[in-house]
């Protein structure tokens, strides 16, 4: 080669990777936002609990995780959820920028403010101190002198170092090893005397643990909101802002609510004590039917539900209105779906069943579930006809009549002439199949924590989320330093 070739040659290198460096500096860097829609997933860290995360028979569900892939689907990406119980981590994982934010029902804290920023506040709760019934309730701090045992670092243990500074004797132990249902399962086989647990968990839990009882608030009304790091880039966080001022505005966030918490009212400890026992004494008995009942459209414990809503499981209930039996028939029901013995159990569940689903047939197929359920057993309470005048007053004032959490406000207006009066089938006690409702979707919670779906059968599930991206779950390995793969290197999700 001679040599005025080899200059030029070089001449020309030194060309190229002048004008790649000059482009290359022109060109701004990603931000967090950027970055996640090009590798095509978001990391977060959550909790298994009843209020976040769980494993449900047909996979995973909860209202965190249900938000999370709600915003997921907004950004065009999927998920890759890391579970882990030790609030400590989670906090300590997001701050270090290591995910993109935590979704685990963490309370908005002045403490945490200092290192992490909080999205929006999408649900309100107060922190319980909880005791088992029969034993002595405290009232104040003061009195809380056995085991009192919480989570580490979480809220709670914030909230007992500012008591302390009141009740200088006040003395706890912290356990990061152990999540709010080991701690109230602690207070009921008597390892723990108190814990302290957010006011949703405790709602929930109550509802098969109506032993657990309530000593005191420890705090005002606090805050729950994703957990995000606190740099500069604030892309990912604010488009995070825009969603939840999104699915608020639109009633998204509404919905969800009402999904896991809209059917918990004022806990009664003797309704859910008489119903557990009911389910040790009566179940068994009336199981067999209610598997028939079901088929393959229909989940069996639903069915039961309903049944111990219409009369205890007592198959010789009557009503002052002439409705008798199990399911409580009306005569002319039964007539319809050759019921020849209203007081049979078999037969009067195989009708309650096909009546239901006759009425579940009226509803409009764009109705997707489980708003398409409650209806159909509100207008099994009350009418079909009252449902639609209901429905027809939501829709006139502007609200969603394809919605349960909507129309379950102008039920109860059809008591007042004001409103039954522009309904074409006039006056009903509107409030009725709304606790109707409402008990069944209780009775039906508990009946799916303790008694196993039906071998083929059908949970009630929301069909509207099926669209949503798919999500990987993975559990954090116990090392510092474990790093996960990206979503495509996750096979299989993992429980924690």
């Amino acid at each position: 080669m001679n040599q005025g070739l080899r200059k030029s040659l070089i001449g020309f290198a030194l060309l190229i990777t002048t004008l790649l460096l000059l482009t290359s500096c022109g060109q701004e860097p990603k931000n967090q936002l950027e970055q996640v829609q090009e590798q095509g997933y978001i990391k977060v860290y959550t909790r298994i609990s009843p209020t976040t995360m769980y494993v449900g028979e047909e996979g995973f569900s909860g209202f965190e995780y249900d938000l999370v892939k709600l915003f997921a689907d907004e950004l065009g990406v999927r998920v890759q959820i890391v579970t882990e119980n030790d609030i400590a981590k989670i906090l300590r994982e997001v701050a270090s920028g290591r995910a993109d934010f935590a979704a685990a029902g963490l309370t908005v804290t002045p403490q945490r403010e200092e290192y992490l920023r909080f999205g929006p506040p999408y649900q309100d709760i107060t922190s319980k101190l909880v005791y088992k019934q029969g034993h002595d309730r405290p009232r104040d701090f003061s009195q809380v002198d056995k085991n009192l045992t919480v989570v580490a670092n979480s809220s709670h243990s914030e909230t007992l170092l500012e008591a302390q500074q009141d009740y200088p004797e006040l003395t706890w132990t912290e356990r990061s090893d152990l999540t709010p249902q080991d701690l109230l399962d602690g207070v009921l086989d008597g390892t723990f005397d108190y814990t302290i647990v957010d006011s949703n968990e405790l709602l929930l839990a109550r509802q098969v643990q109506p032993e657990l009882a309530v000593a005191f608030s420890v705090s005002d009304p606090e805050q729950l909101a994703w957990a995000f790091p606190k740099e500069n880039d604030n892309s990912l966080y604010v488009k995070a802002i825009e969603f939840f001022s999104k699915i608020r505005e639109d009633g998204t966030l509404g919905y969800l609510t009402e999904r896991y918490y809209g059917h918990l009212s004022k806990f009664d400890y003797v309704g859910s004590r008489e119903f557990l026992r009911a389910i040790d004494n009566k179940l068994d008995k009336y199981r067999p039917y209610f598997y028939e009942a079901a088929g393959d459209d229909l989940d069996w414990r639903l069915l039961a539900a309903m049944g111990y809503q219409e009369s205890h499981w007592e198959p010789h209930a009557r009503s002052p209105t002439g409705v008798r039996g199990l399911m409580m028939l009306t005569l002319n029901t039964a007539k319809q779906l050759g019921v020849k013995n209203r007081l049979d159990a078999e037969q009067s569940i195989l009708g309650g069943a096909d009546y239901l689903r006759l009425v579940k047939k009226k509803i409009p197929e764009r109705i997707g579930e489980p708003d398409r359920t409650w209806f159909a057993m509100a207008a099994y309470n009350v009418g079909f006809g009252h449902l639609e005048d209901a429905r027809r007053l939501a829709e006139a004032d502007g609200a969603n009549p394809d919605k349960w959490l909507s129309v379950k406000e102008y039920l109860p207006l059809l008591r007042q002439k004001k409103w039954y009066s522009r309904t074409r089938y006039g006056y009903a006690r509107g409030d009725e199949p709304v606790k109707y409702v409402n008990n069944i979707r209780r009775y039906y919670q508990v009946l799916k924590q303790v008694a196993e779906a039906k071998a083929g059968g059908s949970e009630l599930l929301d069909t509207e989320t099926e669209s949503l991206p798919d999500v990987d779950i993975e559990q954090t390995s116990t090392e510092e330093d474990n790093v996960l793969g990206t979503s495509e290197e996750i096979a299989e999700p993992i429980e924690n």
